[in-house]
């Protein structure tokens, strides 16, 4: 008896200890200062979104890299986080370790980035920019128009399929050359009822 329930209680030290340390580590490369640990990302990337309103704003909210490209939810954090792995392989073959190679390679991760943000509604856009608490009135009239769910419904042509990626490419980084034409001949990103 004595036995059984020492090895119920090493168990469970080990269960809380490695769960922990998963944690841990989840979050550890979830900051910024992970994502920019690469001289591609932080040469490259991150320099560009310094540029940006997502960086400096007169709200002085700001987005951080996981921000925008990793998902808050723990099931879809954990998905994301193996799909990068992706990232690291790419990282060791050197596929982007050099400007020219990081401009060569950067529709590719654009398409690959737009794809996922379309196949989640913009999941992570959402998070900090929702329809119900955008003022309608401060914007543009055009922006408003597309921004209210119950005007988008009326609008002769309107694609229910389209999310915050269609229209808001290129918002933190630079546009890849060739991306029109790119996303015009994707099944996926292309929109039939785009912006005009």
């Amino acid at each position: 008896m004595k036995g059984t329930l020492g090895t119920i209680v090493f168990g469970m030290t080990l269960g809380v200890i490695g769960w922990g340390g998963f944690n841990w580590s989840l979050e550890l490369t979830n900051t910024e200062q992970f994502c920019i640990s690469c001289h591609e990302m932080e040469d490259n990337v991150y320099q560009e979104l310094q540029e940006t309103v997502h960086w400096s704003n007169r709200t002085g909210v700001r987005a951080t890299c996981p921000d925008c490209h990793v998902p808050k939810e723990w099931g879809y954090k954990v998905m994301r986080k193996i799909k990068a792995s992706n990232e690291l392989l790419h990282k060791m073959l050197g596929t982007i370790d050099t400007p020219e190679k990081f401009e060569e390679y950067r529709l590719t991760m654009a398409m690959s980035e737009w794809k996922r943000m379309k196949s989640s509604n913009s999941r992570e856009c959402r998070n900090c920019h929702a329809f119900k608490s955008m003022s309608l009135d401060k914007q543009q009239e055009r922006s408003a128009d597309r921004h209210d769910p119950f005007v988008w419904a009326e609008l002769d042509g309107h694609n229910p399929d389209m999310t915050c990626i269609d229209c808001h490419k290129g918002i933190a980084h630079r546009l890849p050359a060739g991306w029109e034409e790119a996303v015009n001949n994707d099944p996926i990103l292309r929109v039939e009822a785009a912006a005009e």
